[in-house]
């Protein structure tokens, strides 16, 4: 019976052979593992002396580093199947270094390079379009109001540039200059006033021109008409040719020629500018110079520069309809103009502060 249990006691241990083994590798001092066998590989190499110390460190680091601190595994690196094995060369392009024919096909003509044709060109069909579907009377009343309501209509203004009173020295006097025209943004009809005179005596000077006015370009207008001379007298008649219009830098430009029923010559050019200081604050310089071909002695004009008019004028527009404005305005007599005046007793000129109102409406 005892020989029986040790038997199967034997046959027991032989089956499990771990389980008598301890958990100890003590005993095992230093004796190396066996690598699994492999192929030599010729690309193959000693481990690299840094690596091991990181393996080395990597180890020490581990929590169970001192259980297998005398073990040294030796694994062989999984060898490449290309390794030693050099690609090889690059075919040579048998078109290499040739140089590229140049397109000998000429480039087909295309837009404007085609040639002129000769075809005839349709024929254009009369009136509009849409008459074909609405009726040309439809169509025609259409347009009509169309360009009415987009440029067509008439306007009419009446504007005073100056209209103010002058102190001076001597007697005090007064000025005007103003314009009332009506039409449409090409035709006109325009009629122009301007004189001065003094406080407790006559009119100086006062004329008055009827014009038509045509737009020749957005920002000019050519003038045509006539002028009367009311004073001085005697009273003349002119036929009156002239330009108005927008400069470059937004100056307003008149000029003007003259001649007489009596073969006399005169002209006239004028600008001002409008220098915008706040929203409400305007300055306007402005010159004004009277020309003449000839001396006229009933008029009391000489040949050449008659006379002067340099002003500048602060407006207020807190409304652009009625603006009221001071300024200092030069006047001056000039030439064979300033002699005759001397020669009648009458001043040649001066400054005089000036005080008025700019209107439209």
């Amino acid at each position: 019976m005892k020989a029986l249990l040790f038997v199967g006691a034997a046959a027991f241990g032989w089956a499990f052979p771990a389980a008598g083994q301890t958990m100890s590798h003590d005993h095992h001092g230093d004796m190396p593992m066996a690598a699994p066998s492999s192929p030599a590989s010729p690309a193959a190499a000693a481990p690299d002396s840094d690596n091991a110390k990181a393996e080395g460190q990597d180890a020490a680091m581990s929590p169970n580093g001192g259980q297998h601190s005398g073990h040294d595994i030796h694994m062989s690196p999984i060898g490449d199947p290309h390794a030693g094995h050099h690609p090889p060369a690059p075919q040579a392009d048998p078109h290499a270094g040739h140089p590229m024919p140049a397109d000998s096909r000429p480039e087909a003509a295309a837009g404007t390079d085609l040639a002129a044709g000769d075809a005839p060109a349709p024929t254009p069909q009369p009136g509009l379009a849409a008459s074909r579907f609405w009726g040309a009377e439809a169509m025609m009343a259409a347009s009509h109001h169309l360009r009415h309501h987009h440029g067509g209509m008439t306007f009419r203004q009446v504007m005073l540039n100056l209209a103010e009173v002058q102190l001076r020295r001597g007697k005090d006097g007064y000025r005007w200059d103003g314009e009332a025209w009506i039409g449409g943004d090409i035709h006109r009809l325009t009629l122009k006033s301007e004189g001065e005179g003094t406080f407790g005596g006559r009119t100086e000077t006062a004329e008055v021109q009827a014009l038509y006015s045509r737009a020749i370009d957005p920002y000019w207008n050519l003038q045509a008409g006539v002028r009367h001379d009311i004073r001085p007298g005697p009273s003349r008649t002119y036929a009156t040719m002239g330009i108005e219009g927008l400069a470059p830098y937004w100056f307003q430009v008149e000029g003007a020629v003259f001649l007489s029923s009596q073969g006399d010559v005169l002209a006239r050019a004028e600008a001002f500018y409008d220098q915008r200081l706040t929203q409400n604050l305007v300055l306007q310089p402005r010159a004004e110079a009277n020309f003449a071909a000839q001396t006229v002695r009933e008029t009391g004009i000489g040949a050449g520069l008659s006379d002067l008019e340099l002003g500048i004028r602060l407006r207020y527009e807190r409304r652009r309809e009625f603006a009221p404005y001071i300024g200092v305005s030069w006047e001056r007599r000039l030439g064979e103009t300033a002699r005759i005046a001397r020669t009648r007793g009458e001043e040649t000129g001066g400054f005089s502060f000036v005080a008025g109102v700019r209107t439209w409406f």
